[in-house]
């Protein structure tokens, strides 16, 4: 009978002495999942960071953008009304027969011309950096709420392994009878 008290009390030391030990790798591992995202909150934070950095970014290039595409519009509009008027001009030349103005008015025109098409390709391109920039605007505002999802996943996560860590902790306690 000794022989059997023996072994079994061996037994149940043996179980408590397994289960304390996996106890306390529990709590490590919970410690360590906590740190673990409390890094990833940082990360989240600065990324949430960086992307209202890129957005505001973004938003002020396409307002410069929009600025210069209105620029644009009022030298076009310039150039048109200086053909015009060299046209008009180019007429009272050759109507009343002075060939040197005459040839002016041409060298003007085509000197407007070359102005106008320049505008035009100037228009052209500030267009594209509008469309680019709402492009990057919206890829920055796809990548924060990304980030935003990230970081309440990660919030979740660590109230998680908070919690984990309490009841591991109340576990591993003995218990008083």
């Amino acid at each position: 009978m000794n022989r059997f008290t023996l072994v079994a009390s061996s037994a149940v030391f043996a179980i408590a002495l397994g289960a304390s030990a996996v106890g306390a790798q529990d709590v490590q591992q919970d410690r360590r999942d906590i740190r673990q995202d409390t890094r990833d909150i940082r990360q989240d934070r600065r990324d949430l960071n960086r992307d209202n950095r890129d957005i505001r970014q973004d938003r002020r290039d396409i307002r410069s953008d929009m600025r210069d595409v209105g620029q644009d519009r009022r030298d076009i509009r310039g150039d048109r009304r200086d053909l015009t008027q060299d046209r008009r001009e180019l007429q009272q030349d050759v109507k009343s027969g002075n060939v040197e103005a005459a040839k002016a008015e041409r060298a003007d025109i085509q000197k407007d011309r070359r102005d106008l098409a320049r505008d035009r390709k100037d228009l052209a391109r500030d267009r594209q950096d509008v469309t680019r920039d709402r492009k990057d605007l919206r890829s920055d505002v796809r990548d924060r709420n990304q980030d935003r999802r990230d970081l309440n996943r990660d919030r979740r996560d660590r109230q998680s392994d908070r919690r984990d860590l309490r009841q591991d902790k109340v576990a591993k306690q003995p218990r008083e009878k």
